[in-house]
């Protein structure tokens, strides 16, 4: 991927709300410094927390990967079945290791000698080849969720670049994700949001790939492109948030917050926003303690 001479700046249309946090909008901005890293295999269930993650052409190792379809080939989320958040899938040496509520415990091996069919899914209109995991697994996912489900995987002839609006000019890939590689939410943020809510809100409804420290409330809207270890990351788009940001990922109950009160401070578009959306111009490892460079 290849660096233009240029990084285009957000365009006045493009305008974020100025957000002031409410305890430190004055303060001086210390160096950030990565201080959490999450990958999230199969799209809309839980996440795991790891110390350092390669990248890949798509994002990070392993993150949302795999992929739950209707028989049909359109994907599922949180959105409507919010019991994906009981979900939790572990990376093994060997397997993708499953577990569920009231589900026996299940494998699928990372290599098979039978790769599976090839399938065209659909993921936001974007249609793109992925491929079958079989019919022990798809029982699998039925069963947990009560309805017909099958679970697919990134493989060969897979292609979905990003949206060329803002991909900056690169070649930009992204998984089974929503839209783009990379999510940033820096704590910051969080810690002022949670200062406006009647009960603090985890993490973990944001579900952010990378967490930040060391930096005021919202500045990572002002970023445009910064450099983490060896890699250049371009911050393309702030991040509109859904309905899965109200789901409680350990019980799947669901409120109006943080939705509600984030639309008083964070409209843009036609949405509200919280954290950014990057694309990465190379491949290295990101680790829990890298300093975050601000380039621009």
């Amino acid at each position: 991927m290849s660096l233009p001479p240029s990084v285009p700046p957000v365009s006045p249309s493009d305008s974020l709300p100025h957000s002031q946090s409410k305890s430190s909008a004055d303060s001086p901005s210390p160096s950030p410094i990565v201080t959490a890293i999450n990958i999230y295999p199969i799209k809309s269930c839980r996440g795991i927390s790891v110390q350092s993650a390669e990248l890949t052409p798509w994002g990070l190792q392993w993150d949302r990967q795999w992929m739950i379809v209707t028989p049909e080939g359109e994907f599922i989320t949180q959105r409507t079945l919010p019991e994906l958040a009981l979900i939790e899938p572990v990376i093994t040496a060997e397997s993708l290791y499953l577990m569920a509520p009231g589900q026996r415990d299940f494998q699928v091996p990372l290599q098979q000698s039978d790769p599976g069919k090839s399938m065209q899914v659909t993921v936001w209109g974007d249609r793109c080849q992925a491929i079958d995991q079989g019919d022990a697994v798809a029982a699998w996912f039925s069963r947990a969720l009560g309805t017909p489900a099958r679970l697919v995987r990134i493989g060969t002839g897979y292609d979905r670049p990003v949206d060329a609006k803002y991909d900056r000019g690169t070649t930009a890939q992204v998984s089974f994700a929503d839209s783009y590689p990379l999510l940033l939410i820096s704590e910051a943020s969080l810690e002022d949001l949670n200062q406006r809510l009647d009960e603090p809100l985890p993490m973990n409804r944001f579900r952010p790939n990378l967490v930040v420290s060391g930096c005021s409330a919202y500045a990572e809207d002002e970023w445009q492109q910064i450099q983490i270890a060896d890699v250049l990351l371009d911050v393309v788009k702030p991040c509109t948030r859904c309905i899965i940001t109200t789901t409680d990922q350990e019980t799947t109950d669901r409120g109006k917050e943080p939705l509600a009160t984030l639309s008083t401070y964070r409209r843009w578009k036609n949405g509200v926003i919280f954290g950014q959306n990057l694309i990465h111009r190379s491949r290295g490892t990101l680790a829990v303690g890298n300093a975050v460079q601000i380039l621009s």
